[in-house]
């Protein structure tokens, strides 16, 4: 069965591989670019705020100093140059406003001249929407002072890449590329009245996108707070530019961007950033304070669940623990196999992390950011709890889904004047082990540290295995075994230190990396392992503040 299934994605896959060829061949014809074009808009309806481009831009430091660059030279090929960056437009954001726009329509024009036809990766769905929306931003300044004939190219340009978007969008599969486009269209109809159609088209398609992506709490099905960031911005923006216009304000699109603001609210950790779960890395979440306050969002949050992440706080600690069972394999691309993996913070400082998701670094930094052993969990026989697509061509198609699932289960919270936290367990060993993982972790309020248990249930007798319980540290910190041999000093300042004990047990210290950045770290990590052939086994270890 299982055999069959592959079989399946796979036909399915070659089946899209082949149609993409086609499709890029016909793309690149003299008669397809001739059927993008269509009516040029004669004037602009609606100046958007250029300054809402920050939501989606990476760019927060001012890179370029566009009066100083040659124009001419601007879209040769460089070595130390990523193009695509540059084709994307958002460097947009840094301009200085008074000095540049006439660089601005010089570089622009010379785009027109190389780039109006379809070129394979200068129009990319990310590259080209990134393109249009930054164009549309900031048009009052590209087409200031502008003849005539600039303008009608650059708007036949804008509608021309608009089209390619409509005549593809229902071929789109990943959600991120696909709300690109729904923003790009909708903003192309607030800004040309002539296109108002690709307004009422792209809210249609935003509010199936809310539906099909979110869950009632509106978190992304992917369980990803890196989606739940990206979505947002998007979504946003969307809101900002169609109040701006004085359009009718779908009802839906405020209720799920306040829902999303409060998911975000909930993760948002004492480094301003999200949990390393399911294909997160470093990302400012400063651009969303003030979204926060506009939506007038609860002062408490009442809810210490979402996306399968649960949250718990005392009065100098926060845990962040992952209880979800893994998502549906068409929501899968991002996850990371860490059922039970937690992240510990105390006075603000991150001590205990998962490795993160290392797709800003490599291919290979990501897929190592796939396994169990990256996460702060248990292993066993070096095995990652949960299987991913290893076909190259299925992967091109559908991305890196997962093969398998497990469930969680008996989660179960304790809030009271001691201890807060939770247990729950996972099956995901079950099948190939007959084990069943179990953890408690609980804030200790009177004493101010982190207790947990972990338990290896075995359901039969015979099966030899290796556990390994990892507890991957910040890497900004250090650590020293000490001679009792069952804990170690964790090091935060010269002043300041923790220690992590475990009962019984014999702890070791590995060499891991984390791949949160945008390059590779070296970290500790603190390991607990061992052989079991017949026995359960339950281990206690506490995280607390050396006296």
């Amino acid at each position: 069965m299982f055999g069959l299934k592959v079989a399946y994605f796979y036909l399915i896959a070659l089946q899209i591989t082949f149609i993409k060829f086609f499709k890029k061949l016909y793309f690149s014809s003299s008669q397809y670019n001739k059927s993008l074009v269509s009516k040029i808009p004669t004037q602009v309806h609606f100046n958007p705020n250029p300054f809402l481009l920050s939501i989606i831009s990476p760019y927060k430091k001012r890179l370029f100093k566009i009066n100083e660059i040659d124009p001419n030279n601007f879209w040769l090929e460089n070595k130390n140059t990523n193009i695509l960056e540059q084709h994307n437009f958002l460097w947009l954001n840094l301009i200085d406003r008074k000095i540049d726009g006439k660089n601005i329509q010089k570089i622009i024009y010379i785009w027109m001249l190389k780039y109006s036809n379809f070129k394979k990766n200068v129009w990319e769905t990310t590259t080209l929407c990134s393109r249009i929306i930054s164009w549309m931003l900031n048009i009052d300044i590209i087409i200031n002072n502008g003849t005539f004939d600039f303008k009608k190219n650059l708007f036949k340009n804008i509608i021309s890449q608009c089209n390619h978007l409509k005549k593809n969008i229902k071929f789109e599969k990943d959600p991120l590329k696909k709300i690109e486009i729904i923003t790009t269209l909708t903003l192309s109809g607030i800004v040309f009245k002539e296109y108002e159609e690709n307004y009422n088209s792209g809210i249609k398609e935003l509010e199936r996108f809310v539906k099909y992506y979110f869950d009632d709490d509106g978190f992304p099905l992917t369980r990803s707070p890196n989606d739940l960031i990206n979505f947002t911005k998007y979504l946003i923006l969307c809101h900002e530019n169609i109040r701006d216009a004085h359009q009718y304000m779908p009802e839906f699109l405020d209720d799920i961007i306040k829902k999303n603001l409060e998911c975000i609210k909930f993760l948002k950790t004492p480094d301003n950033q999200v949990p390393l779960f399911n294909g997160s890395f470093e990302n400012d979440l400063s651009i969303f304070d003030k979204y926060q306050e506009n939506f007038k969002l609860n002062k408490k949050n009442k809810k210490d669940i979402l996306g399968g992440i649960y949250n718990a706080k005392s009065k100098h600690q926060i845990l962040y623990y992952d209880v979800g069972s893994p998502p549906n394999k068409n929501f899968s691309k991002n996850y990371q196999s860490g059922p039970l993996s937690f992240e510990y913070f105390i006075d603000g400082i991150k001590i205990i992390t998962n490795c993160g998701f290392g797709k800003k670094i490599s291919s290979k930094a990501e897929l190592i950011s796939r396994l169990t052993a990256s996460q702060s969990t248990l292993t066993i026989n070096d095995t990652s709890i949960t299987k991913f697509e290893r076909n190259k061509l299925i992967n091109r198609i559908f991305g890196n889904s997962i093969k398998n699932t497990f469930k969680t289960s008996d989660f179960k919270i304790k809030n009271d004047k001691h201890l807060t936290g939770s247990t729950i367990s996972h099956n995901g060993y079950e099948k190939d082990f007959n084990c069943i993982h179990k953890r408690e972790i609980f804030l200790n309020h009177e004493n101010n540290y982190l207790q947990g248990k972990d338990y290896i249930f075995k359901k039969s007798d015979g099966i030899p295995i290796r556990y390994v319980f990892r507890f991957h540290l910040n890497p900004k910190l250090s650590a020293i075994k000490t001679i009792s041999g069952n804990s170690a000093l964790i090091q935060i300042s010269k002043n300041k230190s923790l220690i992590f004990t475990v009962k019984d047990e014999d702890i070791e210290l590995e060499r891991s990396v984390y791949l949160g950045g945008e390059k590779i770290l070296d970290n500790t990590c603190i390991t607990i392992s061992g052989n079991l052939v017949n026995k359960s086994k339950s281990f206690i270890w506490e995280i607390k503040k050396k006296l």
